[in-house]
């Protein structure tokens, strides 16, 4: 199975941030950095002011000799972060996210059923509309392919306006996606290494991919077969998780407000089968259960409850989840989303009595069900519950 990988960018986030306070902002020039009677630098520029030649870490006098009418704002650095982690909250879809930056994320989507256009389509949504920001995304088999995907695909749409590209490039179509692009796209390459390429005659990606492997062993010694293997859009780098994994979580927005309560509770089952799995593929558990519901009016709440031992059952999950939502979701009260997730994560432990191991029984039945979604896709087994039968007589009119 080939992998999913996935590149997360917020375009000019500073910016786009900056633009929730002040949506009179929005397609004009401005930067968001130190004033430059003070030597302050740009951090951050929107795209109407790159149209006029300013970029990030362009000394802020420079950047007004280009654009006399930009607009220079103070950063607000604790704000980014808060929107940061929101963002990041948002997308954690899987435990395999690889955070690069404030602004910037991978994750790998690999075990998730759906394709890397679906899921990057559902990712750009839910970032526009529930956080009003906009995001680029490139996909492809390796981080190497997504991130030069999220490039390429962003410069397609120049103008005064954030591209919220989607740049997706399939399973084996790494290396004509690359033949074009200069030298210079690929990581690793800088001003010199391009240099010494040029003068061999190597300019694009497609001609380092076809360049002698002794020409390469020549101008970068042991370097050189590295280069040549992403030069054809290999890597089989991981997503590296540099931080603990502190919780799993999963949450749905409807499209309508929901009321009915049976309604509710099978969404929120679902929710619950799905933070378990997740769980057991990374070997994890949890001992806190927490529930997040928000209303027609977009408030919202959270509530948990701790268990005795760490868990990954989805029944386990699903009983605490229920039972708060029973307590906290006042009756008939619309419900617009609803969320579940597990945290105070370590490897899953059941104290089990000589006589009982019910626990271990459902750990491996959901282990054998998890395998079986995973080859054969999660419509493969269902719960008896799910399932219609079409010749039930309580099903028809009775007349």
């Amino acid at each position: 199975m080939a992998r999913k990988v996935l590149h997360i960018d917020l375009d000019a986030f500073f910016c786009a941030v900056e633009e929730l306070h002040d949506p009179t902002l929005k397609g004009k020039p401005f930067a968001v950095g130190g004033q430059a009677d003070q030597r302050g630098v740009v951090a951050s520029c929107s795209y109407a002011a790159r149209q006029f030649g300013v970029r990030s870490a362009m000394p802020t006098s420079r950047a007004l000799r280009l654009c006399p009418d930009l607009v220079v704002i103070s950063s607000r650095h604790g704000n980014y972060g808060e929107v940061s982690r929101q963002v990041m909250a948002l997308i954690d879809i899987t435990p395999f996210i690889e955070r690069i930056s404030i602004d910037e994320a991978f994750i790998e989507v690999t075990d998730l059923p759906q394709t890397l256009t679906e899921i990057a389509h559902d990712l750009q949504s839910r970032i526009n509309t529930e956080l009003s920001l906009p995001v680029s995304i490139g996909g492809g088999a390796n981080k190497l392919i997504a991130k030069i995907a999220n490039d390429w695909g962003k410069g397609q749409k120049p103008g005064p306006y954030p591209p919220n590209a989607i740049t997706i490039i399939p399973p084996g179509e790494e290396a004509a996606f690359l033949a074009p692009l200069p030298v210079q796209s690929l990581w690793g390459i800088g001003p010199k290494t391009t240099e010494k390429l040029a003068e061999v005659g190597i300019h694009t990606i497609g001609a380092l991919a076809n360049a002698p492997k002794d020409t390469l062993a020549m101008l970068f010694g042991r370097f050189g077969p590295d280069l040549r293997q992403r030069a054809l859009g290999i890597d089989d780098r991981p997503i590296s998780m540099e931080h603990t994994v502190k919780s799993v979580s999963n949450e749905i927005t409807f499209t309508q407000d929901l009321t009915n309560e049976n309604e509710l509770l099978e969404h929120l089952r679902k929710l619950c089968e799905q933070v378990g799995r997740r769980l057991r593929k990374a070997s994890l558990g949890g001992t806190t259960i927490h529930i997040k519901l928000r209303w027609p009016d977009f408030s919202t709440i959270t509530r948990q409850k701790t268990l005795s031992s760490p868990s990954n059952l989805d029944q386990e999950i699903f009983d605490t989840a229920a039972a708060l939502f029973k307590v906290h979701r006042p009756p008939g009260k619309p419900v617009r989303l609803i969320g579940v997730g597990v945290s105070n994560l370590s490897s899953p432990v059941h104290q089990l009595s000589l006589w009982d191991d019910d626990h271990e029984k459902h750990r491996k039945l959901l282990s054998a069900v998890d395998e079986l979604r995973e080859r054969f896709g999660k419509d493969i087994i269902s719960r008896a519950n799910r399932i219609e039968y079409p010749h039930r007589e309580d099903e028809f009119d009775q007349d």
